[in-house]
């Protein structure tokens, strides 16, 4: 068990500094006393005999730290609301529980995090939730033992226990199905390499080439800026435009994300071209107020950050209850592929009609 002399040498600084951060009671630098509460987190350390008798009772309230509240979405046509998604799932999976869910929010600054959690700390939560607005690693200050931890969207070096979405196997889904429909020259626009998703998506996509015998081709997968506001948009235009330009180019596009989709359908149809007649497009998220709005309807594939955010819910809950706090192995989230009509069903003649369509407009 640490003590306040532990903390001491940890911090840096006396003895009875570590008390006056303990006690407020007299005056302490900003920075000196984030250095105590820095230490007392690495060391697990509780502040009294007292503080641990109240740790021992249960409070039934969970913290969960999110950026959903403030964070300042682009127009709903764009992206949703993942986080927030999140948000609901976690509190659908607490509401049976008779747990209280206190939420504080982030304002869009990493920052404040080892505040918050040494906030819900002093409120004795049972457990804290952490949500990222996408799947990312993330690196959070340690928590004391007896307080079970959960990331929900992303994960850390660490082991904690984590809800991310199967990244991988929904694109292998998506891709999957579109070699059912009688695709061949599957063309994917991924996102950003430095990205979770950006790296794992490829992955499903060249495994689903693997197991149909069909050979990869590196011209057809490209990763795509795309959401930078001029230069993207030319980019993926001109990415476009030498996938169509390959001496066999592709039958279908998949796309990054739906909100991708949205800027290459305007694109194809600058270009002249038919969907899904002369080139079908697929998305992935399953946004709603694009998938559905857009003409024609766009196939996708779900991620259901509803159920990411109920099974964070439920994890912590087992955790709380003492179940499964030596399984460091992440919970995978996968959802279905959603058909629509941007990808049409193709036949061996449907193939030669598509490049001889092309061949005519050029």
């Amino acid at each position: 068990m640490s003590t306040i002399y532990d903390v001491a040498r940890r911090a840096g600084v006396s003895p009875k500094t570590v008390s006056r951060v303990l006690n407020s009671d007299g005056p302490v630098g900003e920075k000196t006393r984030e250095a105590v509460e820095a230490a007392m987190r690495d060391l697990g350390y509780v502040r009294s005999n007292a503080a641990r008798m109240m740790r021992a009772q249960k409070s039934g309230i969970v913290g969960l730290i999110t950026g959903a509240i403030s964070t300042k979405n682009q127009p709903s046509t764009q992206q949703g609301l993942p986080d927030l998604y999140i948000v609901q799932g976690i509190q659908r999976a607490l509401e049976s529980s008779g747990m209280t869910v206190m939420i504080a929010d982030t304002a869009g600054r990493n920052d404040r995090v080892p505040h918050l959690i040494d906030t819900f700390l002093s409120h004795r939560v049972e457990g804290l939730i952490y949500v990222a607005e996408y799947h990312q690693e993330v690196n959070l200050p340690r928590l004391p033992d007896d307080t079970p931890l959960v990331l929900a969207n992303c994960f850390d070096s660490r082991g904690t226990p984590s809800v991310v979405p199967d990244d991988r196997r929904l694109q292998r889904d998506l891709v999957r199905r579109l070699i059912a429909a009688g695709h061949r020259r599957i063309a994917y626009l991924s996102l950003r390499p430095d990205m979770v998703a950006g790296r794992l998506r490829p992955l499903g996509y060249r495994e689903a080439l693997d197991e149909a015998g069909i050979p990869f081709d590196p011209a057809l997968l490209q990763h795509v800026d795309f959401d930078q506001s001029e230069i993207g948009p030319q980019l993926l235009w001109d990415t476009i435009d030498r996938m169509l330009h390959l001496p066999e180019p592709p039958t279908v596009l998949c796309c990054g994300n739906d909100q991708m989709a949205m800027m290459v359908y305007g694109i194809l149809r600058s270009m002249g071209l038919r969907m899904p007649d002369e080139i079908g497009v697929a998305g992935f998220d399953n946004y709603r107020a694009i998938a559905e709005t857009l003409y024609p309807p766009l196939t996708t594939v779900d991620l259901p950050y509803n159920a990411l955010g109920a099974r964070a819910g439920e994890r912590l809950m087992q955790l709380i209850s003492g179940q499964g706090r030596d399984d460091h192995s992440p919970v995978l989230v996968a959802g279905p592929v959603h058909w629509r009509a941007s990808v049409t069903e193709l036949r061996p003649e449907n193939v030669i009609s598509f490049k001889t369509l092309r061949e005519e407009k050029q």
